[in-house]
């Protein structure tokens, strides 16, 4: 089945209205009949929808739009519709905090959805200041955890995957010298300090740390590095977009030891464009898999009923989809006391649900420090597929 762009349906309006490049829409239109006297309850999302990663933002883009097509269609939340109000963030900091101070004052959404960990550290100032509720979901900096009231992940940050990873290296596959590769981004420096720190702490040993920009697309000088430090194991921390470059160029000039990464590598655009390549390659998935869950197979046969494919980056798809009956449970707890939705408002009533139980990711339960914690599950690339490895409950 062929795709339509996700960036051209149901246009709100474009930048130009905004005085922006990127476009602003609203999400799927409204089936049935919602409750009298009840307004539709609008909240943003900021995603990339164009630029290097947009293959990723659509993706999320289209889950969450199922979402919301599926809990508007048994009646929305508590009767209200709901409807997200789209924005590109092209994954650029700069082009996010256009957007999404734009987004706040025009659309004056009380709740955000957005991702990505650079964008995330920029537009944190912005929805503090204003008390908009921020639910950052795919985005792993550590640093996440402190930028403010009113941002919140519903998505493990590194402290829980990446730990776990240096954890598996060290002791499972008896690693005992490992090089660390990473974007230099905020999603990348502090993950690769994560892998880094909890590796040297456990006993290990870092020969090399070496990083790359974020718009390289040759990384050759930091690999040759990594290779004359001989490890015997390499931590990748990437992005989505570059991940299956960077994987590709470190088998290309030689290192041929296994590789860890973080979610952003379990795509199968990165076994598609590398093939075997990839083998030896070990991945976190922080959500489970068709094999796991009778939920996310029917998830995964949508996709492919529908688009012909699989998502990239399957696991933040989940986290996205989930987020919305995550803003369809606020909605509700706050109408059933009888309060506006504003964002000090929801940010309360998140405080006060605090255990979400979600269908594609399971339950999950707010801490006080802003983190979510969630079972790890590692897989390896054999043959050119992704194979289960090891669960960490």
């Amino acid at each position: 089945m062929k795709e339509s762009p996700v960036t051209r349906r149901r246009v709100l309006g474009t930048g130009l209205a905004l005085g922006l490049g990127a476009s602003i829409r609203l999400g799927p239109p409204a089936a049935p009949a919602f409750a009298q006297g009840k307004e539709s309850f609008r909240f943003g999302v900021a995603l990339p929808l164009t630029g290097s990663a947009a293959p990723f933002g659509q993706d999320q883009v289209q889950a969450l739009e199922w979402a919301v097509s599926d809990i508007n269609a048994q009646g929305g939340a508590g009767g209200r519709r709901l409807q997200p109000v789209i924005i590109d963030t092209q994954a650029s900091p700069q082009v996010a905090v256009n957007v999404v101070t734009r987004l706040l004052s025009v659309e004056r959404t009380e709740l955000l959805i957005t991702a990505w960990s650079a964008v995330t550290a920029a537009v944190s100032p912005i929805v503090n200041r204003n008390e908009v509720l921020a639910l950052i979901i795919g985005a792993n900096s550590p640093r996440i955890a402190s930028m403010g009231d009113y941002v919140y992940t519903t998505y493990p940050l590194a402290d829980v995957d990446v730990a776990l990873l240096a954890k598996f290296a060290l002791h499972d596959i008896k690693r005992k010298t490992a090089a660390v590769i990473h974007i230099n981004d905020e999603s990348g420096v502090y993950g690769a300090r994560v892998f880094r720190d909890h590796f040297e702490k456990m006993g290990g040993k870092i020969v090399a740390f070496e990083s790359y920009e974020p718009n390289a697309t040759d990384y050759t000088g930091a690999i040759l590095k990594l290779r004359v430090a001989n490890p015997e194991v390499v931590h990748l921390q990437g992005n989505a977009g570059d991940s299956p470059q960077a994987v590709a160029q470190l088998r290309q000039l030689g290192i041929k030891v296994p590789i860890t990464s973080y979610t952003a590598a379990y795509n199968p655009q990165l076994v598609a464009k590398i093939g075997t390549q990839a083998d030896g390659l070990i991945v976190a998935s922080l959500a489970p898999g068709k094999g796991d869950s009778p939920a996310v197979a029917r998830y995964v046969e949508r996709w492919m009923k529908e688009k012909g494919r699989e998502p990239n980056n399957i696991p933040v798809t989940q986290y996205v989809h989930d987020g919305v009956y995550i803003v369809r449970a606020l909605v509700e707890h706050l109408d059933r006391q009888g309060k506006p939705l504003t964002g000090k408002n929801l940010r309360a009533a998140m405080l006060e649900v605090r255990t979400f139980d979600l269908p594609l990711t399971g339950k999950v339960t707010i801490n006080d420090n802003h983190t979510v914690v969630k079972p790890v599950y590692l897989l390896e690339v054999k043959g050119g597929k992704f194979t289960p490895l090891k669960l960490y409950e």
